[in-house]
């Protein structure tokens, strides 16, 4: 199996950890760091907003996708985390509507969280995929 960092931003290289990891065998399959609500540099984005904060963890998320050439379409896999449900769950809509266009309807799993690993964030999605 040959393992392949993807990292459209190398702030998370800092951490120590990579955005996504290609492994490739007999299909290839992306492993792919949770996302939230951060900038290009990895600051916190739209604080108190929850709807602003999923639809960019998922413009975050289609971003690492994209550098490893795959789409919503390929995600066989969600762990979404929040540290508010009933506002989460309000703004489900925007996966539907980013999910939808796509065919896909992956497998999903909604956790609540005390928080996330930065203060200001409130959602998070972790995601694997596979062609």
């Amino acid at each position: 199996m040959k393992r392949t960092a993807v990292n459209p931003w190398p702030w998370s290289l800092n951490f120590g950890y990579n955005q996504a990891e290609m492994l490739v065998g007999a299909n290839r399959r992306l492993i792919c760091a949770g996302q939230t609500s951060v900038d290009a540099d990895g600051n916190p984005q739209h604080p108190g907003d929850m709807r602003r904060q999923i639809a960019l963890a998922l413009d975050n998320l289609e971003a690492v996708l994209d550098a490893a050439g795959m789409g919503l379409a390929d995600i066989v896999r969600l762990s979404l985390y929040t540290t508010d449900m009933d506002e989460a769950l309000k703004h489900f809509d925007i996966l539907g509507s980013r999910f939808g266009p796509a065919g896909a309807a992956p497998p999903m799993t909604l956790l609540g969280v005390t928080r996330l690993a930065l203060p200001p964030l409130m959602f998070e999605i972790e995601a694997t995929a596979a062609d």
